[in-house]
């Protein structure tokens, strides 16, 4: 029978790297780290980490092992949630995960609307961008996070998953104040294909940057990239300074600043879906569902709120 605190150490191990700063995460020494992996490594039969000067690393077995950890511990997690749903607690723990737009315009109003509702159960948001949200719910260390879907993306979103679609967020360009398009109230991608762009600094793990680029080809240029970043408060900064153009999503453009311009592409705009993600399979508590409940609810307030501003303006 494998140990279960042995398999929680070598994940750590993993995630850090080194047996010393798994050691500190733990408030092990780093000599029961190594004896915790030793034993561990009896029990398997078999050598999960190789040592070198550069650190741990794990092999084709320590990495099988860490993953089946990953689900074993969520089962722990939902196991005890469950036991304190029957025993009648009114207490608990939901841990949120949101990346920054949304962490700073869906959330704060529904977690006040979740506390005032269920004051005893603890919440915390723990910051994060989009598929490190996800990962972490995978690993048993959130309970829901907030997250990007695009249409070409869902397959990756939805493996090991399940969605609970919260609103639809279209993108709009933002100019300079100065620019000579700003008058127009109505723009096309294609108007601006010969400006100087600004978007997310890694295509990689930022679906906005991806959205913005599929966009632009669908218009029929590259564009020409002058400057990253992945804080949307910055970049309208660098746009009022005339570094370039960019879009930027709604859920990003509740603060506006006034030296900027925004226009709207019309029906045809890029957009990205709103979802908050869940382990499949996964026990719903019943704080999870209220959370849940919350959220369709705050996101779809979100939706119509700011389609009546857009149509007023």
């Amino acid at each position: 029978m494998l140990d279960i605190r042995r398999m929680r150490v070598l994940r750590e191990v993993a995630a850090r790297g080194s047996f010393s700063a798994a050691a500190a995460a733990l408030a092990y020494t780093q000599s029961a780290v190594s004896q915790q992996i030793a034993a561990l490594e009896r029990e398997t039969g078999t050598r999960l980490v190789e040592r070198g000067a550069r650190g741990v690393r794990l092999t084709d077995a320590g990495r099988a092992l860490v993953a089946h950890t990953d689900a074993i511990l969520a089962r722990l997690d939902d196991a005890e949630a469950e036991l304190d749903a029957i025993a009648g607690l009114r207490s608990g723990h939901l841990r949120l995960v949101a990346f920054p737009s949304v962490a700073s315009s869906l959330m704060p109003p529904a977690i006040a609307r979740f506390r005032d509702a269920h004051p005893a159960v603890e919440l915390t948001l723990r910051p994060a961008e989009p598929e490190d949200g996800m990962a972490l719910v995978k690993a048993g260390e959130a309970d829901i996070a907030l997250t990007i879907e695009t249409a070409d993306e869902r397959a990756a979103l939805v493996e090991g998953l399940d969605r609970e679609v919260l609103l639809d967020d279209p993108m709009f360009l933002v100019l300079p104040r100065g620019h000579a398009l700003a008058a127009r109230r109505r723009l096309r991608l294609e108007d601006l294909a010969g400006e100087a762009w600004i978007m997310g600094s890694n295509t990689g793990t930022c679906p906005d940057a991806r959205i913005l680029l599929r966009a632009c080809a669908r218009a029929g240029f590259e564009p020409d990239v002058a400057f990253q970043s992945d804080d949307y408060l910055a970049i309208q900064g660098f746009i009022a300074a005339g570094v370039g153009v960019s879009l930027i999503p709604d859920l990003a453009l509740v603060t506006v600043r006034d030296d900027v311009i925004v226009r709207s592409l019309g029906p045809a705009a890029p957009r990205r879906r709103i979802v908050a993600a869940t382990l499949q399979g996964a026990w719903a508590s019943p704080a999870k569902e209220a959370m849940l409940d919350v959220l369709r609810a705050v996101g779809t307030e979100f939706a119509q709120e700011r389609t009546a501003l857009r149509l007023a303006g």
